[in-house]
């Protein structure tokens, strides 16, 4: 389980004055669930991957996965910022695979893996091209594969598809759900998209404006494997609804 208890964080200001950034955020994610967080732009959800990430470290609270502190302590989960950040001069195949070479791991079955999950998962013809001879949904593919393979049960994935069309997202979202369902890591999910979080999620978190808190927390039902016809079910149209009525402060929690 991921747990996040009393975390705030804020960063100096001008004068004596201090940017409030997240207050009091409580959180736990159960061990192989998928939760998404939503929130206004700006609001801190970046800031919560980054903290979990151990890139920044809070000025109070605890960051704790399976029952030890994580707070502070980069490479403890695999992450996934908005940018896909695949590096250059390195094929996909051995993008993919970079996971096993920071852990120095026989090349040779490292690449059998990579070689599998790209075939898997529709890449293999391009496992030997460089990042800039493929497509954004492409290069997507290889740094969320990159992100699970990493060897990490624990995933945080920040606005994957938030550069991409809205077709190729589509696509990336069935794509998502199918490699998660294949080990159910535990996954915290950050998107703008609404219709999005309610496809994937277990749990939908909603955060308000800065200093971001925990609005509301909201199960979704559905049973998986999953389509997106569910997206069209009176009961994710009323999820919908009050989804945005949390953002749009026209309900309180």
């Amino acid at each position: 389980m991921l747990v996040m208890k009393n975390v705030s964080l804020s960063y100096p200001g001008v004068g004596k004055s201090a940017l409030d950034v997240l207050a009091d955020i409580n959180l736990e994610v159960e061990t192989g669930k998928f939760v998404s967080l939503i929130g206004p732009s700006g609001c801190g959800k970046s800031t919560i991957c980054n903290l979990v990430a151990g890139v920044e470290v809070p000025v109070q609270g605890e960051i704790i996965l399976e029952g030890r502190s994580i707070k502070g302590l980069p490479g403890q989960v695999g992450y996934m910022p908005q940018r896909d950040l695949l590096l250059p001069w390195r094929t996909l195949l051995d993008n993919v695979a970079l996971g096993s070479d920071i852990r120095r791991e026989d090349k040779r079955k490292s690449r059998e893996t990579a070689r599998h999950w790209l075939n898997r998962f529709g890449l293999d013809k391009f496992a030997d091209h460089y990042p800039h001879q493929l497509s954004g949904g492409m290069r997507q593919r290889g740094a969320l594969l990159r992100t699970f393979l990493f060897g990490q049960n624990t995933l945080i994935l920040d606005e994957p598809f938030g550069a991409l069309d809205a077709l190729t997202r589509r696509e990336m979202q069935e794509w998502l759900l199918d490699v998660w369902s294949q080990s159910r890591p535990t996954v915290v999910f950050i998107t703008h998209d609404i219709e999005e979080a309610i496809l994937l999620s277990d749990e939908v978190v909603v955060l308000s404006h800065s200093p971001a808190r925990i609005l509301d927390k909201i199960t979704v039902p559905f049973s998986r494997p999953r389509s997106q016809d569910i997206l069209l079910s009176d009961e994710a149209i009323e999820i919908k609804r009050r989804l945005l009525d949390l953002l749009n402060g026209k309900i309180r929690a």
